[in-house]
């Protein structure tokens, strides 16, 4: 059988920026959460989101990596029988369960060190504890230093990822195809990808198969890419937040930073992976279709408030101030 050919490789900064869309967001050390990992990793389930959903999809397979519920100190002590009542859910505590200090009054009630309770540092079954805590320093003069106990190892930073930020390789996989598609279909690809290493030939010829690789992962309905806002009339990338095309230049050039605020190290780019419906919980929304590249400023200003509500508060900001008297002219359009 003959070996499938190799395309030819694309430039490391948009091979890298392609790569990352299958990890999460960043995180803290003081944080709970693992720092830029696969979004196949173990997932981290707040207690109240607990329920008959989540239930089947952890007996269809879903999390490749497993789960682990937090529940708060309050939730877990307030019951008479904890451990048969969390059975009876399904949950056991230091098996799939912990108890979750995040605050120093939960901290001082609840001391674990009195109940003769380990820090876990597991993320599989057995967890190697009962409870896991980031308890933020307090500026007062007793008990100032935080307490962060549990997954501190510096291989295991962090005991998950969020729930929302899951996907499974299948899904990663295509949306890294059609993300890539996306980016071909910026009106100054291929001329980007040759000022930035490639061979002109080798472009063109990534472009074809990327885009008919697409297509034949049913990943390249362009209506379906027109109505999440990735692409216009034109069938050309845009910015899902202000819809101006995208030039693909932007995926390499770092930001403009302000005068005496330079930042040596800046590594953020123009344009950024952006999610056309937000992450939030009870819903997997890193899935084809809803992902795009927009300007980093315009996702900044998004945040995780969603496109839409974003989009009427603009209005509502520009409204208010042209009732205060403000005239708000179209004019030159800011470099993004």
């Amino acid at each position: 059988m003959p070996r499938k050919k190799r395309l030819p490789a694309l430039p490391a900064l948009l091979g890298r920026k392609i790569y990352k869309s299958g990890q999460t967001r960043g995180a803290d050390d003081d944080e709970i959460y693992q720092n830029r990992v696969s979004r196949m990793s173990t997932v981290l389930i707040p207690y109240h989101f607990w329920g008959e959903a989540l239930k089947e999809r952890i007996r269809d397979g879903f999390f490749k990596c497993g789960y682990i519920v937090l529940i708060k100190p309050e939730e877990y002590f307030a019951r008479a029988n904890p451990g048969r009542e969390l059975a009876e859910e399904g949950l056991a505590l230091g098996r799939n369960c912990l108890v979750f200090y995040e605050t120093r009054a939960q901290w001082s009630a609840y001391d674990p060190d009195q109940r003769g309770w380990s820090a876990a540092d597991s993320r599989t079954d057995p967890l190697g504890g009962q409870y896991v805590a980031r308890v933020p320093a307090t500026t007062a003069a007793q008990n100032s230093d935080g307490i962060n106990r549990g997954f501190m190892a510096k291989k295991m930073k962090g005991a998950g990822i969020r729930l929302y930020e899951y996907a499974d390789e299948e899904t990663i996989n295509k949306c890294r195809i059609q993300l890539e598609a996306v980016y071909w279909l910026c009106y100054d690809s291929i001329e980007a990808a040759v000022a930035f290493g490639m061979s002109r030939a080798d472009a063109e010829s990534r472009r074809q198969a990327i885009l008919a690789s697409a297509a034949a992962e049913g990943l390249l309905e362009y209506e379906a890419l027109r109505n999440a806002r990735i692409i216009d009339e034109q069938n050309r990338t845009v910015c899902p937040l202000c819809l101006k095309p995208l030039s693909a230049r932007g995926f390499y050039t770092r930001m403009a930073q302000a005068e005496g605020r330079e930042v040596p190290d800046l590594t953020v780019t123009e344009i950024n992976l952006f999610h056309i419906e937000e992450l939030r919980y009870g819903c997997y929304n890193h899935r084809p279709y809803n992902l795009g590249w927009g300007h980093h400023h315009c996702n900044v200003v998004v945040k995780d408030a969603g496109i839409l509500p974003t989009l009427c508060w603009m209005k509502q900001v520009v409204l208010r101030n042209e009732a205060h008297g403000t005239v708000v002219e179209p004019g030159p359009e800011a470099t993004m």
